[in-house]
């Protein structure tokens, strides 16, 4: 079981990044898909997740109307649009599941992670 994330970069303020994550090892398209990320000396966040029927949940409330999640099956790849992004969005970006198909309410019940990608927003 493999997740790799990737499209990380420096942007500046109010750019946009795409990041994928990447699955392999498992039938990807029975399972939700969440997104993480860590900023420097904080705990680790939930953003958002993505079910196996493209329903979304957002875990953090400062991405709603700006960061979106989509999925492709054919691809086993889930991404994740973020725009007009703030310094405050700086951080490392990971993806994981729980080999469930719904997103878990619960961020604690992910179990399975990928390795990250570092996304920097700075002018």
């Amino acid at each position: 079981v493999q997740l790799q994330a990737s499209g990380g970069g420096l942007v500046q303020p109010g750019g946009s990044l795409k990041l994928a994550c990447e699955a392999s090892g498992f039938f990807f398209k029975y399972y939700a898909i969440g997104w993480f990320r860590q900023a420097p000396g904080k705990e680790r966040e939930g953003v958002l997740c993505i079910s196996s029927i493209d329903t979304s949940t957002y875990y953090a409330d400062s991405v709603k109307g700006r960061f979106t999640i989509s999925r492709d099956n054919a691809k086993d790849t889930v991404y994740l649009q973020m725009n007009s992004l703030k310094p405050e969005d700086t951080a490392i970006y990971y993806c994981a599941t729980d080999f469930t198909s719904m997103c878990p309410a619960a961020t604690m019940r992910y179990d399975h992670w990928g390795q990250g990608t570092q996304v920097t927003v700075s002018s």
